[in-house]
């Protein structure tokens, strides 16, 4: 078994996570797949902001598990979900981190969506 590197965010690699504080919606070839006034904005160093949305608000009929995972040092584990919608499967649409690193608790329960694989809007 190989150690994994855990590592903490810092000034060099910054990582916060604040509510959005707006209603978003989530599609995907077209269909609705997720809608809430929940999410959480998580900015990662000079990454695109992710919207991590609460799985209670992830239509979860369109979800499939795809038994991929990676593995972040910042974050931990995470698990990935393809996407049935608009008639066609979207592989690995969607990861979850189902018990990220303490830096990141608060996006337990949530996941997100890959911005290539799905159209995420945020109201202004």
């Amino acid at each position: 078994m190989t150690d994994r590197p855990v590592l903490q965010p810092s000034a060099s690699h910054p990582i916060t996570v604040t509510p959005t504080g707006r209603h978003v919606v989530v599609r995907v070839n077209g269909d609705i797949v997720a809608e809430t006034d929940a999410a959480l904005t998580l900015q990662e160093a000079s990454y695109p902001a992710v919207q991590y949305i609460p799985i209670a608000d992830v239509a979860a009929d369109h979800l499939r598990p795809s038994g991929t995972a990676t593995y972040c040092p910042f974050k931990g584990d995470a698990g990935y979900f393809d996407v049935q919608a608009g008639g066609e499967t979207v592989a690995d649409a969607v990861w979850t981190y189902r018990e990220p690193y303490p830096a990141v608790a608060q996006i337990a329960g949530h996941v997100a969506f890959y911005p290539d694989k799905a159209d995420v809007t945020v109201d202004a």
